[in-house]
């Protein structure tokens, strides 16, 4: 059964506008810190990766002195070798691999440190983000590179930005080089998957799947598979059984590729006495006496 136009419109909307409400909230610098030893600091280590970003190289920074005469924005690019080159604070600071926090602490300490400004109030932001990013391909409008604002995100925010089709019902994820997820678009817990900067993100259909089901049924053979589908949903799209035909029999592969075979009352099941059980891709029905 495919999901209502409605439904994938709806949800494309809602995730889009998270999109815009991540990325407002991102935009602005970071609150002045007390000092770089105050206790009640955020420690990063203990941090979600999808609450924080460490700057990277093309990274673009806005860096206020508040307390000084010129505390206008002033912006740096974090160059080749991870620095910025900040002449007030004596030339090159080391930055890539820094939260804002952390790079906030280390240009009030140098400041501190050669006498410029003391107790320095020091904010920083990121103008534009262009150290993180992810590859997306296949059955989405907008395939390409995307950027992160954070050191995780979820799939669904880079699925929204790039505007997943209709028929987009799987995603593969690569990372480091090799396969790290195959994700049903059809699972909400998949949509909350982190993809994090390097990974290549791969959009395909889903594969269609089947179910087969055989003996005393008025219509045998193989049935396309629907997700969360019943014994007896399938048996009465099979064109029902002949009267007094109760037992059934549903074989499964395992993880080791042999078959387990498992045994029903359909008059038990209909009778509510027995949970009509859930089918899975694959599943052999045989419907006996």
């Amino acid at each position: 059964m495919k999901t209502p136009l409605s439904i994938i419109y709806i949800a494309a909307f809602v995730l889009i506008s998270f999109v815009s409400a991540f990325a407002q909230e991102t935009a602005g610098v970071l609150p002045v810190k007390a000092g770089i030893n105050d206790a009640g600091a955020v420690k990063v280590a203990e941090a979600s990766l999808t609450d924080i970003y460490r700057v990277g190289v093309g990274d673009v920074l806005d860096i206020r002195l508040l307390n000084s005469s010129n505390n206008s924005s002033t912006l740096f690019t974090v160059i080749g070798n991870g620095v910025i080159e900040l002449s007030i604070a004596g030339g090159a600071i080391k930055v890539a691999g820094l939260t804002l926090d952390e790079i906030q602490s280390r240009i009030a300490a140098e400041l501190t440190r050669r006498s410029i400004e003391d107790n320095a109030k020091v904010s920083v932001g990121v103008r534009q983000y262009a150290s993180h990013s992810v590859t997306v391909t296949g059955l989405v409008v907008h395939p390409g590179t995307r950027f992160l604002r954070r050191e995780e995100v979820p799939l669904y925010v880079v699925l929204a930005e790039s505007q997943l089709r209709n028929d987009g019902g799987r995603v593969v994820i690569l990372r480091n080089g090799a396969e790290t997820r195959t994700l049903d678009l059809r699972d909400s817990a998949a949509l909350n998957t982190h993809v994090q900067s390097g990974d290549v993100i791969t959009v395909e259909s889903r594969p269609e799947e089947f179910y087969f089901i055989g003996g005393r049924i008025n219509y045998p053979g193989q049935k396309q598979f629907t997700r969360g589908i019943t014994l007896l949903q399938a048996i009465l799209a099979a064109g029902g059984t002949p009267r007094h035909s109760n037992l059934v029999e549903i074989s499964r592969a395992g993880s080791d590729g042999r078959l387990a075979t498992m045994r029903y009352n359909l008059k038990e099941i209909k009778s509510g006495n027995l949970e009509d059980p859930k089918l899975q891709p694959g599943d052999r029905i045989e419907v006996g006496r």
